[in-house]
């Protein structure tokens, strides 16, 4: 390989002669001058090659060389040099060693600002994406957030809305960690959050006004996954959150991908009752309706106090809705409009609905079981006895959810000792001989369900 690129030696050996040696670093230019320039030149010819093979072991003698003698020679010295630093930090076992190694690594990532900081494609912003994702890596749960918050923040104050998307997703993500070590951290956390997801949502309107479709799917997935930092930081209270959107989602109306998106985010931190949901949803039904902007007016409706309209929309969301555990939660909502309205059939009727599309909702057997105990003396008004067999259906579907739902199996086992207490004792069943002790009964009225005396 030496005998490759002899003809480099050879050209420069009289050039070499006649300049004195000074090395990239001293002289401050990118070769250096005379044998110095010379050896960086062999220096770079000869780990290239290697350091593309993956061998990063002979690769590793000349590049280093390089990168202390003519750091500014060649990008080529960065690219391949955070590959060999990764191969050096695998293979090292000391621990000692290899957070020297990771220092090390995170000072080459300076020294490539310094000397190509500037570059169109690759410049400062990207650079520090990239220092701060192997930071991330190979420190993991001993990174310093505010550190790393601080190294990037710098790419964000100077390449604005041009910055690299990872580096502004990277940059919410050191704001977050700082958030969760220090609460006073909130209020610069949520300025955070949005100068990064205005400088994504402005790359968005770029990249969808040049019919970008490459770019607008990278950003987006950046922008969702700084919206989850935000859901998950415990600083996007619901009061927080609409006086955010509130102006937003208005200058966005026809924007669907935006509204939609901000729907979710609501819903991830369960913030669906606030006047942003709502218009959100309103704006998004009236373009394009889907089950989440159903849901929406559905759950305004309620709060207007009017059911009938709320149903309406509820029944539109599960109609919408592609997966049928989805469809359930919808008629699950239903049924729990119908109980609160004391509209006890078809509250029951919305229930079963519900375990239509999934047969493990043990809720649903819950609300029934409530249904029921909640109705004993409508149901039997004039026999206080027989209004306690009521209490025999409930029990059974306490139990059945108990069964098909262990989520909620404490509260079934809390429901089933509670009305447990209000059965028929010996002595009433006594007193009436057609309750008959482990014989089946069946409980009237709109229950008319068959159970067993005990």
């Amino acid at each position: 390989m030496k005998t490759r690129f002899l003809w480099v030696l050879t050209g420069l050996t009289a050039l070499a002669t006649s300049v004195g040696a000074q090395t990239g670093v001293e002289s401050e230019t990118p070769f250096g001058h005379g044998e110095d320039s010379v050896r960086c030149i062999t220096n770079i010819s000869l780990f290239i090659p290697y350091a593309k093979a993956g061998n990063y072991q002979d690769a590793f003698p000349f590049w280093e060389k390089a990168y202390l003698e003519c750091p500014g020679a060649h990008k080529d010295i960065y690219l391949h040099g955070a590959r060999i630093f990764a191969w050096r930090i695998a293979n090292e076992n000391d621990a000692a060693k290899k957070n020297a190694l990771i220092d090390d690594l995170m000072k080459m990532y300076d020294q490539r600002v310094k000397y190509f900081g500037n570059d169109r494609r690759y410049g400062t912003d990207w650079i520090l994406g990239h220092k701060a994702q192997d930071y991330i890596q190979y420190k993991e749960e001993n990174i310093d957030p505010k550190l790393l918050r601080d190294w990037l923040i710098v790419a964000l104050d100077q390449y604005d809305n041009k910055t690299e998307p990872l580096t502004v997703a990277l940059f919410v993500f050191a704001s977050t960690k700082l958030l969760l070590q220090d609460a006073s951290h909130k209020e610069q956390f949520i300025k955070d959050y949005m100068r990064s997801s205005a400088i994504l949502d402005a790359q968005l309107d770029v990249a969808q006004t040049a019919k970008d479709s490459k770019t607008q799917e990278t950003v987006k997935a950046y922008k969702a996954s700084i919206d989850v930092h935000f859901a998950g930081s415990g600083a996007a209270d619901c009061e927080t959150l609409q006086n955010l959107y509130a102006s937003k989602i208005e200058e966005n109306q026809e924007d669907m991908d935006y509204l939609k998106a901000s729907l979710a985010l609501l819903k991830r931190v369960k913030c669906t009752e606030i006047d942003a949901y709502f218009v959100a949803s309103r704006y998004v039904h009236v373009n394009e309706p889907t089950a989440e902007s159903a849901i929406g007016l559905g759950k305004q409706a309620v709060r207007d106090k009017n059911f009938e309209l709320a149903i309406r929309y509820l029944e539109e969301a599960a109609s919408l809705e592609a997966e049928d555990e989805a469809k359930a939660d919808d008629y699950y909502m239903i049924a729990l409009l119908m109980f609160e309205q004391h509209s006890l059939h078809r509250a029951r009727q919305y229930a079963h609905k519900v375990l239509e599309h999934n047969p493990n909702y043990g809720n649903a057997y819950l609300l029934m079981g409530n249904m029921y105990a909640s109705s004993a003396k409508q149901v039997y008004p004039d026999d206080a006895v027989l209004a306690r067999t009521v209490y025999y259906a409930a029990i059974d579907k306490f139990e059945k959810a108990r069964q098909v739902d262990p989520s909620i199996a404490d509260d079934a086992r809390r429901l089933i000792a509670t009305y447990h207490e209000y059965l028929p004792s010996t002595e009433d069943i006594f007193m009436h001989p057609e309750l008959d002790k482990g014989q089946p009964f069946i409980v009237g009225g709109w229950i008319n369900e068959r159970v067993t005396v005990r």
